[in-house]
């Protein structure tokens, strides 16, 4: 039974990759939109711009590990 939940937390296809990407975009660009608000000027935008940097950074990862898996299942023996 444990194994059917967790399976529902794996990111299996680049669709649901985008999907999860998109969610974090959405709410890195809330969190820095709230940090435009309590630091005005330079610091703000810089908290903002690490804060969308960090989603490029996560989607990145993301998309490559699952090429990474991907060819691991190719290669590996069928047992």
């Amino acid at each position: 039974m444990f194994r059917k939940v967790a399976r529902l937390f794996v990111i299996k296809t680049r669709w649901e990759a985008f999907l999860i990407i998109y969610a974090l975009a959405l709410g890195a660009t809330s969190r820095g939109a709230q940090y435009l608000e309590q630091f005005p000027g330079w610091g703000g935008y810089a908290l903002f711009l690490a804060c969308t940097g960090a989603v490029f950074l996560a989607g990145a990862k993301i998309l490559d590990a699952l090429r990474y898996e991907k060819a691991e299942r190719k290669t590996a023996p069928v047992e």
